[in-house]
């Protein structure tokens, strides 16, 4: 397992409150206990540019965002995050486990927002030295769970309302069934089967 995860990039994703932070965390004491070398991060977030980006792009008083604003500043701070600290990680032959990535721009703003998932890859191309990680596993949940999980303020993503979360999930499970390394797990499961299940998914992945 530490030959084949070393210097492998995996994304945990999904829709608001699908347990992508919790998950993460287990995943990387997992990997930790199997000898492999490993780094976490959040995207947007983890360099002093990308806290920045990410406390505007949350902060519910900036109602008046525009789809596109969001886009440009989610890309920008992950640029900085590629460049800062993915880069680096990957060329110690760490294994990168991302809370977040270009997949929710895709859902968000390019399937939910209604830019185009292809317009958000194409800017990806042009801005990100790497576009798609190694693996990314999409945690899949229902808006009644994902709401019930979420026991604090909403921050000005989150309360877009239902009809947009909506959105988010279906662009999720549509670009699983497009783009390849895009796998799905059900995250309304407990917290342990859903671990197990990321851990199959890891071990069955071809990294190709």
């Amino acid at each position: 397992m530490k030959d084949r995860l070393q210097g492998k990039l995996i994304v945990l994703d999904g829709p608001d409150g699908c347990g992508k932070s919790t998950q993460a965390e287990l995943l990387v004491k997992w990997l930790e206990g199997e000898d492999v070398p490993t780094s976490r991060f959040r995207d947007p977030g983890d360099t002093a540019i990308g806290e920045k980006i990410r406390e505007i792009l949350l902060n519910p008083e900036h109602l008046a965002m525009d789809t596109r604003t969001e886009l440009l500043l989610y890309m920008a701070a992950r640029a900085q995050l590629w460049a800062e600290k993915i880069a680096p990680a990957l060329n110690e032959n760490h294994c990168v486990i991302l809370d977040r990535w270009l997949s929710s721009t895709c859902a968000y703003q390019g399937f939910a927002g209604g830019f185009g998932a292809d317009k958000v890859i194409g800017i990806a191309t042009d801005c990100l030295e790497r576009v798609w990680p190694d693996l990314t596993i999409i945690l899949d949940v229902d808006l009644k769970t994902a709401a019930g999980r979420l026991k604090r303020q909403l921050d000005r993503m989150e309360a877009k309302g239902d009809g947009y979360h909506q959105k988010v999930r279906e662009g999720f499970l549509q670009l699983a069934e497009e783009q390849k390394n895009v796998l799905v797990v059900d995250a309304a499961a407990g917290v342990e089967t859903v671990h197990k299940k990321i851990l199959e998914l890891i071990s069955e992945a071809s990294f190709t």
